[in-house]
């Protein structure tokens, strides 16, 4: 069989004259169509890779902060006063908050987010809360791209809230530029926090609600560990106490952004890990593009054959599947 050409192992184009309408009305500034484009992506339209490619020209400018922490951390509450802080800077702000999906609806949980809505009306604010789907790594498979209408649109400060913290939980370390976990007094066993591997990915340690007795000797704690290992980066992991629901502490977490930002540059980290988030997309995306060859080539008559011969024994399954790829690429 002779072997398809590269240029026909892509995504099919799928796009409409009015998909294609909808991405310059959200270039000019349309939130309308910024809100309807996503909703194009997270029902995984056959669309969004062309749609993702017409604004590939306008990404880059937003800078993306990452918030996680166990649940009742005080995570919106923090997300609430940052945004009321860049709005004051006039600063265009976009929330994803990414929650557990309801095992009846598979729709978002809300919970005490309705708060961050007192913004939904602002023009340089966009707050989307979206459904994790059971996704590993406690976000959205759509996250990214959504990420990438934000950008395009002209969101400078991007405010991914996560699910929670642990072990699956660690997903956002590939999507944003300065990582925050919050803590509070109540969290339990540091120390098994750390295992699950938090040190690595933090950028910024809150000890939130530090009213609240423990507060302390937790943030403590947090210095030790971190102190015990020095990132490879060189980046001094801060610990900040914050009790965000009076507003105290927001200063200094605004001020450990931008100097982690300040670090990143300086450095030349930034670059190099938003590269690396390129890469791992591009790997990803080539796997997702191979798979779906392989699906479809399954129902050839020619690949039915190979997998008949692997079922009865007659052909090595890795055999078989050498027969198999070499018929795609």
């Amino acid at each position: 069989m002779t072997k398809l050409p590269l240029q026909f192992i892509v995504f099919p184009v799928a796009i409409s004259e009015k998909e294609i309408e909808l991405i310059d009305r959200m270039l000019n500034g349309d939130r309308l169509a910024l809100a309807r484009l996503i909703t194009l992506v997270e029902s995984r339209y056959n669309s969004v890779p062309e749609i993702l490619k017409r604004i590939n020209h306008k990404l880059g400018k937003a800078y993306i902060i990452g918030i996680t922490g166990p649940p009742g951390a005080g995570k919106s509450t923090l997300v609430n006063e940052l945004i009321l802080s860049y709005k004051k800077d006039n600063k265009k702000v976009g929330v994803l908050a990414v929650d557990p999906s309801s095992p009846f609806t598979g729709g978002a949980l809300l919970g005490d987010r309705i708060r961050m809505q007192d913004h939904a009306l602002d023009e340089n604010v966009f707050i989307r809360s979206l459904a994790s789907r059971g996704s590993h790594g406690g976000l959205s498979k759509a996250t990214k791209e959504i990420i990438k209408l934000y950008d395009a649109f002209g969101i400078e400060k991007i405010i991914i809230e996560t699910v929670g913290v642990g072990q699956t939980e660690l997903d956002i370390i590939k999507l944003a530029d300065t990582v925050i976990v919050i803590l509070v007094p109540e969290t339990g066993d540091v120390v098994q926090t750390m295992k699950a591997g938090l040190m690595e990915i933090a950028d910024i340690f809150i000890v939130n609600k530090a009213d609240r007795e423990g507060a302390d000797r937790l943030s403590r704690e947090i210095i030790n560990m971190v102190s015990m290992k020095p990132r490879e980066d060189d980046w001094e992991t801060p610990v900040i106490l914050t009790t965000a629901s009076e507003r105290l502490g927001i200063e200094d977490v605004l001020n450990e952004i931008e100097r982690h930002k300040r670090f990143q540059i300086e450095k030349n980290i930034l670059d190099d890990r938003r590269g690396k988030r390129k890469e791992e997309e591009f790997s990803q995306i080539l796997l997702e593009v191979i798979e779906q060859r392989i699906q479809e080539k399954l129902k050839d008559k020619e690949v039915s054959n190979v997998l008949n011969q692997i079922k009865k024994g007659e052909l090595d399954p890795y055999e078989g599947a050498e027969l198999v790829i070499s018929r795609i690429l």
